[in-house]
């Protein structure tokens, strides 16, 4: 699934309930997100690492729907490598 693909789906199934949330407890819900894919990836699963990089990518594209960005524009900034040195490998000291 492209990320284009993902917020559309993220938006019909859970736009209007995370609208609703709004904008604060999206994001803390995605840190929550981002601690339990910390855990599993010191110490669980492939399966588990899986589920959880599913989750913190779907609360991504939640917050991005709430804030009008795209994530498609939005990672292009990596498109031809460091978008700071613009090397690829990275060439930052």
């Amino acid at each position: 699934m492209d990320l284009a693909r993902l917020q559309e789906v993220i938006e019909r199934t859970y736009g209007e309930r995370d609208r609703a949330r709004g904008v604060p407890s999206t994001v803390a819900w995605l840190a929550e997100e981002v601690g339990e894919l910390a855990q599993a990836v010191r110490k669980g699963t492939h399966a588990q690492r899986e589920h959880e990089f599913a989750d913190v990518v779907a609360w991504v594209a939640s917050l991005a729907n709430q804030v009008g960005v795209d994530l498609t524009t939005a990672v292009e900034r990596y498109a031809d490598g460091c978008p700071r040195c613009g090397g690829s490998p990275c060439t930052c000291a």
